[in-house]
């Protein structure tokens, strides 16, 4: 099942202005979108699209009243999308859009939808470094630091739920439609990718009690670390809440940054993430605060999961 990747996040918020402007701070560039609703996309068109909480065009919420309605995952093609309405017909109902577009629950309870990818294609350059002992990455005379870049978030990256079964809802995604796992914390949740794409994960899950089941955060793609290290200082000087970061994860190499956001959920800069194809063989270890098994370093006075390492508060 060629599935992409996440196409779209859908959301039922308190306070769509708050939203709205965290979204358009964050670098989010907000686009048409249809009557009640506001969509705000990355350079590729992945995106969030927002509504009112009590909004009937919404699916039902979790009983936790996560603000997270819907993940719409694209696919590559029209055979991958019969490929999943066979799959998972054979034991839930699956409702079919006019455009397509199928509607089920995973098995954690979680609204989930199918459809032909709506991303554009990215054909940008990247950050361009220079390493001495190499050749040089950025020419002569061009400048690297440019505090008026842009810094736009280019593509959605992963999503991270919180759900009080883990292996049952890894095993969904696993057995049901033929997710990956690249690595794995044995007592947090493994990392996971769809078969078209080679990110090292686009889904991760927290084994958490039943009254947190929800999205712990979502993270968009940023060019690299430059422009995760801009876009975050802006946030900052912007007045929003740093809530981890900036620093570099072990498990996928990716450069984060976290903040608070109105929906209810964390949103996360990350860049340069490593890539895996099948070949790749994946690394099993347990969560261990003290020995910062979660990153090579960070800059940040809150910590999760299991709280700081000694010594530090």
């Amino acid at each position: 099942m060629r599935i992409v990747g996440p196409d779209e996040l859908v959301f039922g918020v308190d306070d769509p202005a708050a939203c709205r402007s965290f979204l358009a701070d964050y670098g989010l560039m907000e686009a048409p979108a249809p009557d009640g609703a506001h969509f705000f996309e990355a350079l590729d068109g992945t995106g969030f699209t927002l509504r009112r909480r009590d909004d009937p065009a919404l699916p039902a919420p979790l009983r936790t009243g996560s603000m997270l309605r819907l993940t719409v995952w694209g696919v590559e093609d029209q055979a991958s999308l019969d490929a999943i309405e066979a799959e998972l017909s054979r034991d839930r109902k699956v409702d079919k859009a006019a455009d397509g577009t199928l509607r089920c629950q995973d098995d954690a309870g979680f609204e989930i939808a199918f459809r032909i990818s709506t991303r554009r294609k990215l054909d940008l350059p990247a950050e361009m470094i220079n390493s001495p002992g190499a050749k040089p990455g950025r020419p002569a005379n061009v400048i690297g630091a440019n505090q008026d870049a842009e810094a736009r978030p280019r593509t959605l990256s992963h999503i991270v739920y919180f759900v009080p079964d883990m292996d049952k809802m890894a095993n969904f995604y696993i057995d049901r439609l033929k997710f990956v796992v690249t690595d794995k914390f044995n007592n947090a949740g493994p990392f996971l990718r769809p078969q078209a794409n080679w990110d090292h994960h686009c889904l991760f899950m927290i084994q958490t009690p039943e009254y947190m089941q929800g999205l712990e955060h979502v993270a968009f793609h940023m060019q690299g670390p430059t422009d995760l290290m801009l876009a975050g200082s802006r946030m900052v000087k912007k007045g929003y809440e740093s809530f981890w970061g900036p620093g570099r994860h072990k498990f996928g190499s990716n450069w984060f940054w976290y903040f608070n956001s109105p929906l209810g959920t964390h949103i996360e800069y990350d860049a340069d993430m490593d890539l895996h194809d099948d070949e790749w063989e994946a690394r099993y270890a347990d969560i261990q605060p003290e020995t910062a098994q979660m990153f090579l370093f960070e800059n940040v006075e809150k910590w999760t999961p299991g709280g700081p390492p000694p010594g530090k508060k």
